[in-house]
Protein backbone atom coordinates (compact mmCIF):
# COMPACT_ATOMS: atom_id res chain seq x y z
CA UNK A 1 0.00 0.00 0.00
CA UNK A 2 1.17 2.99 -0.75
CA UNK A 3 1.95 5.53 2.51
CA UNK A 4 1.98 9.37 2.89
CA UNK A 5 5.10 10.72 3.66
CA UNK A 6 5.05 13.48 6.17
CA UNK A 7 7.33 16.18 7.28
CA UNK A 8 7.08 18.49 10.37
CA UNK A 9 8.50 22.13 10.61
CA UNK A 10 8.74 23.67 13.85
CA UNK A 11 8.89 21.30 16.84
CA UNK A 12 8.02 23.08 19.85
CA UNK A 13 5.59 21.31 22.36
CA UNK A 14 2.62 20.85 19.90
CA UNK A 15 4.95 18.94 17.49
CA UNK A 16 5.76 16.85 20.42
CA UNK A 17 2.61 15.84 20.73
CA UNK A 18 2.21 15.50 16.99
CA UNK A 19 5.06 13.27 16.59
CA UNK A 20 4.35 11.22 19.72
CA UNK A 21 1.09 9.99 18.38
CA UNK A 22 1.44 9.81 14.80
CA UNK A 23 0.52 6.32 13.87
CA UNK A 24 -1.43 5.59 10.26
CA UNK A 25 -1.38 1.84 8.14
CA UNK A 26 -1.59 5.30 5.35
CA UNK A 27 0.93 7.77 6.59
CA UNK A 28 4.36 7.79 8.11
CA UNK A 29 6.36 10.39 9.14
CA UNK A 30 9.94 10.79 7.40
CA UNK A 31 11.60 13.66 7.88
CA UNK A 32 11.52 17.12 10.72
CA UNK A 33 12.88 20.34 10.55
CA UNK A 34 13.86 23.20 12.91
CA UNK A 35 16.37 25.76 12.35
CA UNK A 36 19.19 24.41 13.99
CA UNK A 37 20.36 21.14 13.42
CA UNK A 38 21.05 19.95 16.98
CA UNK A 39 17.45 20.52 17.82
CA UNK A 40 16.20 18.93 15.03
CA UNK A 41 18.38 15.83 15.38
CA UNK A 42 17.54 15.64 18.91
CA UNK A 43 13.82 15.59 18.14
CA UNK A 44 14.14 13.30 15.22
CA UNK A 45 16.00 10.78 17.27
CA UNK A 46 13.11 11.17 20.49
CA UNK A 47 10.55 9.89 17.62
CA UNK A 48 12.64 7.48 15.23
CA UNK A 49 12.51 9.93 12.22
CA UNK A 50 14.74 9.19 9.69
CA UNK A 51 15.85 12.66 8.65
CA UNK A 52 16.42 15.61 10.30
CA UNK A 53 17.61 19.50 8.65
CA UNK A 54 18.71 22.35 10.59
CA UNK A 55 16.66 24.65 7.98
CA UNK A 56 12.66 24.50 6.56
CA UNK A 57 13.93 25.01 3.13
CA UNK A 58 15.61 21.63 3.02
CA UNK A 59 13.07 19.63 4.06
CA UNK A 60 10.79 21.75 1.57
CA UNK A 61 12.75 20.53 -1.40
CA UNK A 62 13.16 16.64 0.06
CA UNK A 63 11.58 15.27 -2.93
CA UNK A 64 10.37 12.55 -0.79
CA UNK A 65 8.24 14.59 1.13
CA UNK A 66 4.08 14.56 0.33
CA UNK A 67 2.86 17.21 2.80
CA UNK A 68 4.31 18.77 5.57
CA UNK A 69 2.74 19.43 9.03
CA UNK A 70 3.74 23.31 10.16
CA UNK A 71 4.13 24.26 13.94
CA UNK A 72 6.11 27.07 13.38
CA UNK A 73 4.76 30.86 15.50
CA UNK A 74 1.38 32.17 14.27
CA UNK A 75 3.25 35.19 12.49
CA UNK A 76 5.30 32.82 10.48
CA UNK A 77 2.50 30.78 8.92
CA UNK A 78 1.56 32.68 5.56
CA UNK A 79 5.72 32.76 4.69
CA UNK A 80 6.38 29.28 5.83
CA UNK A 81 2.90 27.99 3.86
CA UNK A 82 4.19 30.10 0.32
CA UNK A 83 7.52 28.08 1.12
CA UNK A 84 6.02 25.02 0.92
CA UNK A 85 3.49 25.71 -1.67
CA UNK A 86 6.47 26.68 -3.89
CA UNK A 87 8.15 23.22 -3.29
CA UNK A 88 5.14 21.58 -4.30
CA UNK A 89 3.90 20.42 -0.84
CA UNK A 90 0.61 20.30 0.55
CA UNK A 91 0.31 21.34 3.87
CA UNK A 92 -1.27 20.93 6.83
CA UNK A 93 -1.10 24.07 9.28
CA UNK A 94 -1.50 24.86 12.67
CA UNK A 95 -4.55 27.00 14.23
CA UNK A 96 -4.60 29.72 13.51
CA UNK A 97 -3.66 29.45 9.90
CA UNK A 98 -3.08 32.96 8.97
CA UNK A 99 -3.67 36.09 10.87
CA UNK A 100 -5.66 37.93 8.38
CA UNK A 101 -8.01 36.91 5.56
CA UNK A 102 -5.77 38.36 3.16
CA UNK A 103 -2.96 36.48 3.92
CA UNK A 104 -5.23 32.84 3.75
CA UNK A 105 -6.38 34.23 0.33
CA UNK A 106 -2.83 34.57 -0.49
CA UNK A 107 -1.52 31.34 0.37
CA UNK A 108 -5.35 30.08 -1.43
CA UNK A 109 -4.16 31.76 -4.26
CA UNK A 110 -0.92 29.85 -4.73
CA UNK A 111 -2.24 26.21 -3.70
CA UNK A 112 -4.86 26.60 -6.11
CA UNK A 113 -2.61 27.12 -8.92
CA UNK A 114 -0.24 24.89 -7.63
CA UNK A 115 -2.82 21.80 -7.56
CA UNK A 116 -1.75 21.58 -3.83
CA UNK A 117 -4.25 21.13 -0.65
CA UNK A 118 -3.61 23.62 1.83
CA UNK A 119 -5.61 22.81 5.59
CA UNK A 120 -6.00 23.90 9.02
CA UNK A 121 -4.82 21.66 11.84
CA UNK A 122 -7.81 21.85 13.76
CA UNK A 123 -8.89 19.35 15.76
CA UNK A 124 -12.39 20.51 16.01
CA UNK A 125 -13.30 19.66 12.01
CA UNK A 126 -12.00 16.05 12.69
CA UNK A 127 -13.01 14.52 15.98
CA UNK A 128 -15.22 11.95 15.64
CA UNK A 129 -17.71 12.90 18.06
CA UNK A 130 -18.17 16.05 16.53
CA UNK A 131 -18.76 14.66 13.32
CA UNK A 132 -21.62 12.06 15.20
CA UNK A 133 -23.13 15.11 16.83
CA UNK A 134 -22.97 17.01 13.78
CA UNK A 135 -24.98 14.65 11.86
CA UNK A 136 -27.98 14.12 14.57
CA UNK A 137 -28.26 17.93 14.67
CA UNK A 138 -28.63 18.14 11.04
CA UNK A 139 -30.74 15.29 10.76
CA UNK A 140 -33.82 17.02 13.05
CA UNK A 141 -32.76 14.32 15.96
CA UNK A 142 -32.79 17.03 18.35
CA UNK A 143 -35.74 19.23 16.40
CA UNK A 144 -34.75 22.27 14.92
CA UNK A 145 -30.94 24.23 15.61
CA UNK A 146 -31.61 27.68 17.66
CA UNK A 147 -28.53 28.09 19.36
CA UNK A 148 -24.87 27.47 19.91
CA UNK A 149 -22.43 28.75 22.61
CA UNK A 150 -19.07 28.64 23.05
CA UNK A 151 -16.70 29.31 26.28
CA UNK A 152 -12.79 29.24 26.48
CA UNK A 153 -10.72 30.97 29.00
CA UNK A 154 -7.02 30.92 30.33
CA UNK A 155 -5.21 32.77 32.50
CA UNK A 156 -1.69 33.14 31.14
CA UNK A 157 0.32 35.33 33.09
CA UNK A 158 0.90 38.86 31.97
CA UNK A 159 4.34 39.16 30.70
CA UNK A 160 4.28 41.46 27.87
CA UNK A 161 7.39 39.15 26.85
CA UNK A 162 6.21 35.94 26.29
CA UNK A 163 4.18 34.68 22.53
CA UNK A 164 0.26 35.35 24.34
CA UNK A 165 0.42 39.47 24.38
CA UNK A 166 3.53 39.78 22.22
CA UNK A 167 1.66 40.63 18.52
CA UNK A 168 5.28 40.25 17.06
CA UNK A 169 4.47 36.45 17.36
CA UNK A 170 1.01 37.01 16.12
CA UNK A 171 0.02 36.70 20.61
CA UNK A 172 -3.75 37.41 21.49
CA UNK A 173 -7.11 35.08 23.08
CA UNK A 174 -8.12 35.13 19.42
CA UNK A 175 -5.45 33.49 17.17
CA UNK A 176 -4.66 30.91 20.50
CA UNK A 177 -8.13 29.57 22.00
CA UNK A 178 -10.80 31.94 20.06
CA UNK A 179 -10.26 30.25 17.11
CA UNK A 180 -11.36 26.52 18.97
CA UNK A 181 -14.63 28.90 20.28
CA UNK A 182 -15.34 30.45 16.43
CA UNK A 183 -14.71 26.89 14.64
CA UNK A 184 -16.81 25.31 17.35
CA UNK A 185 -19.60 27.68 16.82
CA UNK A 186 -18.97 27.88 13.01
CA UNK A 187 -18.77 24.05 12.81
CA UNK A 188 -22.66 23.49 14.00
CA UNK A 189 -24.15 26.85 12.58
CA UNK A 190 -26.01 25.84 9.10
CA UNK A 191 -24.11 28.97 7.44
CA UNK A 192 -22.14 31.66 8.07
CA UNK A 193 -22.62 34.42 10.13
CA UNK A 194 -24.03 37.77 8.13
CA UNK A 195 -24.97 39.68 11.49
CA UNK A 196 -22.18 40.29 14.04
CA UNK A 197 -21.41 42.49 16.82
CA UNK A 198 -18.32 41.98 19.23
CA UNK A 199 -17.14 44.15 22.23
CA UNK A 200 -13.69 43.65 22.85
CA UNK A 201 -10.63 44.42 25.75
CA UNK A 202 -6.98 45.07 24.72
CA UNK A 203 -3.56 43.95 26.34
CA UNK A 204 -1.32 47.01 27.17
CA UNK A 205 0.57 45.27 24.17
CA UNK A 206 -1.89 45.59 21.71
CA UNK A 207 -3.35 41.96 21.33
CA UNK A 208 -6.83 40.88 22.22
CA UNK A 209 -7.19 40.32 26.26
CA UNK A 210 -11.03 39.17 26.36
CA UNK A 211 -13.90 39.75 24.54
CA UNK A 212 -17.45 38.48 23.68
CA UNK A 213 -18.90 37.60 19.91
CA UNK A 214 -22.81 37.67 19.19
CA UNK A 215 -23.71 36.35 15.65
CA UNK A 216 -26.98 35.27 13.91
CA UNK A 217 -27.32 33.48 10.35
CA UNK A 218 -29.79 33.67 7.49
CA UNK A 219 -31.75 30.74 9.62
CA UNK A 220 -31.91 32.61 12.17
CA UNK A 221 -29.63 30.48 14.54
CA UNK A 222 -28.08 33.07 17.08
CA UNK A 223 -24.25 31.83 18.53
CA UNK A 224 -22.34 33.97 21.45
CA UNK A 225 -18.57 33.15 21.88
CA UNK A 226 -16.65 34.50 24.88
CA UNK A 227 -12.61 34.23 25.51
CA UNK A 228 -10.53 35.24 27.63
CA UNK A 229 -6.91 35.18 28.62
CA UNK A 230 -6.29 36.63 32.06
CA UNK A 231 -9.38 34.56 33.16
CA UNK A 232 -9.97 31.11 33.71
CA UNK A 233 -13.34 29.72 31.92
CA UNK A 234 -14.49 26.43 31.16
CA UNK A 235 -13.43 24.98 27.56
CA UNK A 236 -17.72 24.25 26.81
CA UNK A 237 -19.63 23.96 24.11
CA UNK A 238 -23.08 24.18 24.31
CA UNK A 239 -25.62 23.41 21.07
CA UNK A 240 -29.32 24.50 21.76
CA UNK A 241 -32.09 22.76 19.43
CA UNK A 242 -35.93 22.84 20.22
CA UNK A 243 -36.20 19.09 21.76
CA UNK A 244 -32.86 18.92 23.57
CA UNK A 245 -29.29 20.67 24.02
CA UNK A 246 -26.07 18.99 23.95
CA UNK A 247 -22.91 19.85 26.42
CA UNK A 248 -19.52 19.30 25.73
CA UNK A 249 -16.58 20.03 27.93
CA UNK A 250 -13.47 20.37 26.63
CA UNK A 251 -14.19 20.54 23.07
CA UNK A 252 -11.52 20.97 21.21
CA UNK A 253 -10.69 17.21 21.93
CA UNK A 254 -13.44 15.89 22.96
CA UNK A 255 -14.93 12.34 23.00
CA UNK A 256 -18.22 12.60 25.16
CA UNK A 257 -21.17 14.67 25.08
CA UNK A 258 -24.11 14.96 26.80
CA UNK A 259 -27.93 15.52 25.51
CA UNK A 260 -30.06 16.88 28.02
CA UNK A 261 -33.68 16.43 26.50
CA UNK A 262 -36.85 18.66 27.11
CA UNK A 263 -38.36 16.13 29.76
CA UNK A 264 -35.08 16.40 32.08
CA UNK A 265 -33.77 12.87 30.82
CA UNK A 266 -30.17 12.84 29.94
CA UNK A 267 -28.09 10.69 26.93
CA UNK A 268 -24.54 10.16 26.94
CA UNK A 269 -22.56 9.96 23.51
CA UNK A 270 -18.57 8.73 23.23
CA UNK A 271 -17.09 8.13 20.15
CA UNK A 272 -13.49 8.73 19.04
CA UNK A 273 -10.36 9.11 21.76
CA UNK A 274 -9.21 12.46 23.04
CA UNK A 275 -5.63 11.61 23.17
CA UNK A 276 -6.00 10.75 19.18
CA UNK A 277 -7.04 14.12 18.08
CA UNK A 278 -3.94 15.15 16.35
CA UNK A 279 -3.45 11.85 14.56
CA UNK A 280 -7.30 11.73 13.33
CA UNK A 281 -5.69 15.25 11.30
CA UNK A 282 -3.05 12.96 9.95
CA UNK A 283 -5.73 9.87 8.85
CA UNK A 284 -7.91 12.59 7.12
CA UNK A 285 -5.70 14.29 5.25
CA UNK A 286 -3.30 11.15 4.71
CA UNK A 287 -6.84 9.74 3.23
CA UNK A 288 -7.46 12.72 1.06
CA UNK A 289 -4.24 12.68 -0.55
CA UNK A 290 -4.53 8.76 -1.44
CA UNK A 291 -8.46 8.84 -2.70
CA UNK A 292 -9.53 12.21 -3.83
CA UNK A 293 -12.08 12.21 -1.25
CA UNK A 294 -11.99 16.15 1.10
CA UNK A 295 -11.60 15.61 4.40
CA UNK A 296 -10.11 19.36 4.76
CA UNK A 297 -12.98 21.39 6.33
CA UNK A 298 -11.48 24.59 4.01
CA UNK A 299 -14.85 26.07 4.15
CA UNK A 300 -15.18 26.62 7.09
CA UNK A 301 -11.56 27.38 8.11
CA UNK A 302 -12.02 30.24 5.30
CA UNK A 303 -15.53 31.09 7.43
CA UNK A 304 -13.50 31.43 11.07
CA UNK A 305 -10.92 33.32 9.14
CA UNK A 306 -13.59 35.93 8.17
CA UNK A 307 -14.95 36.29 11.53
CA UNK A 308 -11.59 36.38 13.39
CA UNK A 309 -10.90 39.39 10.24
CA UNK A 310 -13.87 40.94 11.27
CA UNK A 311 -13.54 40.89 14.95
CA UNK A 312 -9.65 42.08 15.49
CA UNK A 313 -10.46 45.35 13.29
CA UNK A 314 -13.65 46.02 14.92
CA UNK A 315 -11.28 45.52 18.45
CA UNK A 316 -8.93 48.08 16.94
CA UNK A 317 -5.80 45.01 16.66
CA UNK A 318 -4.19 47.50 14.16
CA UNK A 319 -0.41 45.91 14.66
CA UNK A 320 -2.46 42.96 11.94
CA UNK A 321 -0.66 43.16 8.96
CA UNK A 322 -2.41 44.38 5.87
Amino acid sequence: MTKIKWGIIGLGSIAHHFASTFHSEQAELVAVASRTTQKAFEFAQKYAVPKAYGSYEQLAFDPDIDIVYLATPNNLHKENMLMLLKAGKHVLCEKAITLTKKELDEVLELASKKELIVAEAMTIYHMPLMKTIKEKVTGGEYGELKMVHALFGSLKEADPSNRFFNPELGGGALFDIGVYALAFARYFLSSQPTQRQTMGTLFNTGVDEKSSILLQNEQGEISTVSIAFRSKMPKQGLIICEQAFITIDDYPRADRATVTYSDGSIETIEAGDTNQALNYEVENLSRTLLTGDDFTSLQLTKDVVDLMDWAAKEWGMDWLPE
